[in-house]
This record gives structure tokens, C-alpha cells and sequence, in this order.
């Protein structure tokens, strides 16, 4: 729908700018296509205004030039996790065994499925929410999606046999989610933003797992802080895996591949 006047969407634009929108015009844009009547309008701004995430008001986010359905409560997926993708694709050969975990909408999911033509490609969550979201994502894409702890619900037949891993892990520091904004700390489920005290108890459990799940050769890839990536390399080393960090200054996003040897 389109409102009545320039002034009305001047207005629209006003009252997103004036609530912390820092992209006020382009989010007017979206609303208003998404908005079938001026009533629909008027709830969806209201309910922006008071700080819901766009994409649940949307009903999807885009990520690598891709619109992924998302939620409410589902994490949203952010345009820094494109680097997990990239890296994927780099590291990974021909018709890979992949596994995307702690993934979400999916959203990660569906880029590997488009990027790598996966031989086998599984999804896994511990959220029946974002379960349910990704097994929508991947509605007519040979994509498994299993609802469990990290590796746990993975098949075992694909233990040590996993090209590669990728894990848009939880690692935000629990005295740091209060801090996140509140687009995050109040609509977007806890256990997808909560890492624990330094942030990085579960990809610590990611990197630990991951040696034996992994061929030889295979490769993990997951999204860390960048004052996180001396301690998480550590942690790699020690689950006998050889880490690189990798950073995208365009993306402000950073990354720790980890090789297992052989």
C-alpha cells in the first residue's frame, strides 16, 4: 500500500528516525510494501517504534542477496555471519558433508546449500523455534534439520567424516547481553545471543566435538569477538585442531577456521 500524501510518508520517516532508526528511509520503504492497509500500517510502525526487529515485522531478513524467512524469537541473521559462507567456500572441495549448527533460521544453511552443492548437508539447533523456521528455509533443498545440542543429534554414521563444520555459535558474555541492543536482549531467544561468562562456552564445546567429527583435512568455521580469538585458538589447539583467524573489515566481522590435521 502507499500513503495518501508525501507528507504522510514524510511522516512515517520521522517517527522511525526519531525511535533510533539509523536507516529510517529504507525501513519506511520495506513497511509500506509490506503493509496491506492503513490500519496494518499504523501496527506495524507502532510496533517498530516500540523496538521490534524489522524482520519479524517483515517476516524475513535478507542474507547473502538471499530473503530468509525468520520468526519471532528466532535469531536474525546478520549480514557479518556472510563471512562464515566465504570462508566456506574457500576451504571446502567438491560435494562436501557439511554441518551447520546453533543454525537458526537456516540462513547459513541455505547459502552453503547454493554456494558448495553439498553431497550432505544437515542443520541442527537446540531451539524448537528456529528448528522450525529453518525447516521452512529449506523447503526443496536435500537439507536435513535435526533439533538438538550441537553435534548430538547429528547421525553417527557422519562421525569423522564431516568436511566441514560451520557453527554461527551463541558468544556474547552474560554480563554482556544486558548491553546488547534491545532489539536483541528482548525479543531474540537467549540461549542464540548467551555464551556464557567469557562468551565462549559453547564454542568451546563446538571446538572439542568437532576433532571427531570432522575427516581428516576438514575444516570448522565459526564467528567469534575479535578479543575472543587468542583464547578460542587456544582452545582449538588443545581439541587438536590448527586454528587461523580471519577478519573482514567491511563486514566488521571475525572468524576462526580450524583444521584438523591429515
Amino acid at each position: 500500500m502507499a500513503p495518501s500524501s508525501h507528507s504522510d510518508r514524510a511522516a512515517l520517516v520521522g517517527r522511525l528516525r526519531a525511535a533510533g532508526c539509523v536507516y529510517a528511509e529504507d525501513e519506511a520503504e520495506l513497511l509500506l510494501a509490506a503493509a496491506h492497509s492503513p490500519a496494518a500500517l499504523a501496527d506495524l510502525t507502532d510496533r517498530r517504534v516500540a523496538g521490534e526487529p524489522l524482520e519479524y515485522l517483515l517476516g524475513w531478513a535478507e542474507f547473502c542477496g538471499l530473503r530468509i524467512a525468520v520468526d519471532e524469537g528466532v535469531f536474525v541473521p546478520r549480514a557479518r555471519t556472510a563471512l562464515l559462507v566465504e570462508l566456506a567456500a574457500e576451504l571446502t572441495g567438491a560435494a562436501p558433508a557439511v554441518a551447520d549448527l546453533c543454525c537458526g533460521s537456516g540462513a547459513t544453511t541455505v547459502a552453503l546449500a547454493q554456494r558448495l552443492a553439498p553431497h550432505w548437508l544437515a542443520a541442527a539447533d537446540i531451539d524448537p523455534a528456529a528448528v522450525a523456521c529453518a525447516r521452512r528455509n529449506v523447503v526443496g533443498l536435500n537439507v536435513e534439520v535435526y533439533e538438538g545440542d550441537l553435534f548430538a543429534p547429528l547421525p553417527p554414521r557422519w562421525r569423522g567424516r564431516l568436511d566441514l563444520v560451520v557453527a554461527n555459535a551463541p558468544y556474547v558474555p552474560t554480563d554482556a547481553v544486558a548491553l546488547m541492543p534491545p532489539e536483541a536482549r528482548l525479543h531474540e531467544a537467549p540461549v542464540a545471543l548467551d555464551g556464557g561468562p567469557d562468551g565462549l562456552s559453547v564454542l568451546r564445546r563446538v571446538g572439542a566435538d568437532a576433532a571427531g567429527w570432522l575427516a581428516p583435512g576438514g575444516h570448522l568455521v565459526v564467528e567469534a569477538g575479535t578479543t575472543q580469538v587468542d583464547t578460542l585458538c587456544d582452545a582449538f589447539r588443545a581439541a587438536g585442531l590448527l586454528p587461523t583467524v580471519r577478519h573482514d573489515d567491511d563486514l566488521d566481522a571475525t572468524a576462526v577456521t580450524a583444521r584438523r590435521p591429515g
